[in-house]
């Protein structure tokens, strides 16, 4: 009777994650992590906190850093559920099965977001001995944060489904999950910070836009709530508000996907082609402008380019100059509009906050463009048996490694240089800082590299290219952003030479210093920021030398 009832996709899911090496290394980690994160600000002596001051900072820190594990590793679990079915010919026999589209989904909903809530769980005995210290609230601060976490996972959860539904191959999918996830959490809170104290629609929406992101969530839990926000009188808190949009878009994208489960999801259609010749006057002056530069189009010195080059930028799609050229274009004019909305608001926010912010968000476009673009360099050609065909051609081992690490380089450099405007149109409103956008851009320059090559070098480890591609996010998100919780412990309990060193190793934090962000003037991190970033990257090319060689040995 029981069988009847159980969802078998529940067990056979929940059984997959659980019993992989892959899941024990991730929970053994995890469980690592949430007690260095509860030890970071641990009261180094024996007095008693009456206030509770000292465990609020132990709570705090705990908190984020919770938030950060989670959404490092979530992404990585839905996002090839379907798409490995439907690859391997299992999902047609599950539709051919008398379970329904609703029950397959819930089975790998629930086997899913069950392991994920487990990980969660491992986090419990620290937040029981945090407690212990008195000064927080057991419902306002540890219950609503594990409410807040519970519904972000089951948000992600329904995303990568999602994701994994429209997606066809693995690797595709666990990229596009990072974007979207990324999105979600990161990007929706920026608009709020430019339209920041200013009456009008536009205002208004952008602080529900913000309630999507369970780091307003968090933020508000931890008593930070009223950063980046316009005051909203506290008449509904943003928690409620993330509950429930939370709630809103895990239904829809549970619905999406269901709506995708049928063998109608097999059938891909080809596009057809265009003949120039037909459109209009405007529309093929538009399209000589979007394929301005066409990489498909042979140019009389390409034998003297490295073919392994010109391969990376006609396979993929953002190597395509076309597609370069639209992201610069994209860049360009979301740099300039944010850099005249935020100047707009020069009461609230001054010069060097909003050089700040251009900052994070270059970081974050290096974040989410680097390992969706490098981490499949070496890991996919062995995947897809491209490695062995190299091989097979006059092309040394180094030429197509180079080739391939200059497709990503050119990638990287080119999108980045499209931000530069917003640079320019903030030294010309504000000369003050003008003197400090070089170094700011030697250090972005530093991130990207050493970003590019960590991503290579990861991809170096793995013949799967899903794995690669989720722990290189997981390193740079542990490196970029889990530096940063020491930087929240400044003062207590980690005094300025432990901060200094800990930020040292993160070119994000030299480029933060360097524009002299509030909270980082009083680190002086460059040069020596710069070099040791230059030569952890090189070091990273070492590394992907020596495994190059080891893979290119006869078998």
């Amino acid at each position: 009777m029981a069988d009847r009832v159980f969802n078998p996709i529940v067990g056979r899911e929940l059984i997959g994650l659980v019993s992989s090496r892959r899941s024990l290394l991730v929970q053994v980690s995890l469980a690592c992590v949430f007690m260095l994160l509860a030890i970071i600000r641990w009261p180094s002596d024996a007095m008693v906190d009456v206030n509770g001051g000292r465990a609020l900072e132990v709570f705090r820190v705990f908190g984020y850093g919770l938030l950060i594990a989670l959404l490092l590793f979530v992404p990585a679990f839905p996002a090839a559920s379907i798409v490995k079915e439907r690859n391997k010919g299992t999902l047609a026999l599950l539709f051919n099965s008398p379970m329904s589209p609703w029950s397959i989904y819930f089975g790998k909903f629930t086997g899913v977001f069950v392991y994920v809530a487990l990980l969660l769980g491992l986090s419990v005995p620290s937040v029981t001995a945090i407690y212990a210290l008195g000064g927080i609230d057991l419902w306002q601060h540890v219950a609503m944060l594990y409410v807040v976490l519970l519904l972000m996972l089951a948000q992600y959860v329904a995303v990568g489904l999602w994701v994994s539904s429209r997606s066809g191959t693995p690797d595709s999918a666990m990229r596009l999950s990072y974007l979207a996830i990324s999105a979600l959490a990161a990007v929706t809170v920026v608009p709020n910070f430019l339209y920041f104290g200013s009456p009008g629609l536009a205002a208004v929406i952008c602080e529900w836009l913000r309630c999507v992101s369970p780091v307003s969530a968090v933020m508000e839990i931890m008593g930070h709530g009223g950063v980046g926000s316009r005051g909203l009188g506290q008449e509904e808190s943003v928690v409620l508000r993330f509950c429930g949009l939370s709630l809103a878009l895990t239904i829809g994208f549970a619905i999406a996907t269901i709506l995708r489960l049928n063998y109608r999801i097999f059938d891909r259609s080809r596009s057809q082609g265009i003949i120039t010749n037909e459109l209009s006057s405007g529309a093929q002056i538009a399209r000589g402008v979007f394929y301005l530069v066409d990489p498909q189009r042979r140019k009389s010195g390409i034998r003297w380019m490295n073919p392994v080059f010109i391969k990376e930028f006609r396979t993929r799609r953002f190597g395509r100059m076309h597609w370069i050229l639209r992201l610069i274009a994209v860049c360009a004019i979301a740099s300039i509009g944010m850099t005249f909305v935020a100047m707009q608001q020069s009461q609230v926010w001054g010069a060097r906050e909003v050089g700040g912010i251009l900052v994070m968000l270059q970081v974050l476009l290096i974040l989410l463009l680097v390992p969706s673009t490098t981490a499949g360099v070496i890991a996919a050609e062995r995947e897809s048996g491209g490695w062995t065909l190299l091989q097979m051609t006059p092309t040394s081992a180094v030429r197509i490694v180079f080739g391939k690490l200059m497709a990503a380089f050119v990638t990287v450099g080119i999108v980045l240089l499209g931000t530069l405007p917003g640079y320019i149109a903030l030294a010309w409103v504000a000369p003050e800082i003008k003197s400090e956008v070089p170094g700011v851009l030697i250090s972005l320059g530093c991130t990207a590299f050493f970003a590019v090559a960590l991503s290579a070098f990861v991809s170096s480890l793995f013949t799967r290219t899903a794995a690669a591609t989720a722990t290189a996010y997981g390193v740079l998100i542990l490196l970029f952003l889990g530096t940063l919780l020491v930087w929240l412990g400044r003062d207590a309990p980690f005094g300025y030479g432990t901060v200094k060193s800990a930020l040292m190793i993160n070119p994000v934090a030299g480029a933060l210093s360097e524009m002299q962000t509030r909270g980082f003037e009083n680190y002086d991190l460059v040069p020596l920021n710069w070099i040791i970033s230059f030569f952890l990257g090189l070091f990273c090319l070492v590394g992907l030398g020596w495994r190059v060689y080891r893979i290119n040995r006869p078998s």
